[in-house]
């Protein structure tokens, strides 16, 4: 395959609103040890790209300065050692960086095959949130069909995913959402939706017997809410907190009712835990989604050169499920 020396980007100019977002051109990148090269299809466009854009979340050492955690596309070249991809597979990839461009790379054990009877537009949907999801509803969370899981957000890309996770795994599911469109949403996908702007998600929760597991986005004055709306031996992971990540709680019902308390971020972890998660993927979630059992919530979808409208998009809150960027 004849590959370019150059290839078109979007770059962060400088720290700031999403029109900092600009066109630019690099040299294509060379896939090191380990690594392969994809020629992007389409982006995934994720909170954690815009954080980053603001100058909130520096890319980890060695990490593309580029948005982008993940894509789709083609598999361009490969690098020394491996042995798994051949140039024209097509894959999903979790990234480290470098999304937002013509070209990536990134370890071969982070790419996974696109799913049987998936485009690469929906493909592009999946790594993020299916990498978050499993690694913390599941691998972190420990939950187990018969369990009450409930999810803040659940309209987002990560909360579609994972109503449609747990309820594969035989969890009744509870969503919050702040719209009647959003809540629509999430009972479409088999979840018994709360408007959290008309509804109180502890009395919801409580009346039920309490939470076994809950996954949280939002923190700030949620997070006592959320210790009260677990059941004994409940579990509460925190993935992100959009209104803040302090809080004045009181730690006693913790030791009586014998809750945990985590959570994790997946950019920082090392490429030999995210090839774990990445075949547990392969393993348990593909099938999932090759069955129909977890589908993709398209939102929207913007050219590449349009980075900025997709991140006013996204941080208007007023999406439901992914947006991605075409880029070729």
């Amino acid at each position: 395959m004849s590959l370019p020396h150059e290839m078109q980007v979007m770059e962060i100019t400088q720290p700031g609103a999403p029109e900092v977002l600009q066109p630019a051109h690099r040299a294509v990148p060379v896939p090191g040890y380990g690594e392969i090269l994809i020629e992007v299809a389409y982006a995934g466009v994720n909170r954690p790209d815009a954080l980053q854009r603001a100058g909130a979340y520096d890319p980890p050492p060695g990490a593309s300065d580029l948005p982008g955690l993940e894509c789709s596309g083609r598999v361009a070249a490969c690098g020394p050692g491996v042995s798994d991809w051949s140039v024209g597979d097509e894959v999903c990839a979790l990234l480290p960086g470098g999304g937002y461009a013509e070209f990536v790379t990134c370890p071969a054990a982070h790419a996974l095959p696109v799913p049987k009877g998936m485009d690469l537009k929906l493909a592009a949907c999946l790594p993020e949130t299916c990498f978050t999801v499993w690694s913390n509803v599941v691998m972190r969370g420990g939950l187990k069909g018969g369990e009450r899981f409930l999810v803040h957000g659940g309209s987002s890309g990560i909360g579609t995913t994972a109503i449609q996770i747990a309820r594969a795994l035989g969890a009744t599911v509870f969503a919050t959402a702040g719209s009647a469109e959003k809540c629509k949403a999430c009972a479409d996908l088999g979840a018994t939706a709360i408007n959290y702007r008309e509804e109180d998600f502890v009395k919801i929760l409580t009346a039920q017997g309490g939470a076994d597991l809950i996954l949280d986005m939002v923190g700030g004055e949620y997070i006592k809410r959320d210790l009260k709306a677990l059941a004994m031996d409940g579990r509460l992971v925190f993935i992100a907190f959009l209104q803040g990540p302090k809080a004045e709680i009181n730690f006693a019902p913790v030791m009586t009712r014998r809750l945990t308390i985590t959570g994790s971020t997946l950019r920082p972890q090392t490429d030999a835990q995210k090839a774990v998660i990445a075949s547990e993927l392969l393993e348990r979630v593909w099938p999932m989604v090759e069955t129909g059992k977890l589908k993709v919530l398209l939102d929207s979808t913007y050219p590449l050169t349009e980075a900025a409208a997709a991140h006013v998009r996204m941080e208007s809150s007023t999406h439901i499920g992914k947006i991605v960027l075409k880029v070729k």
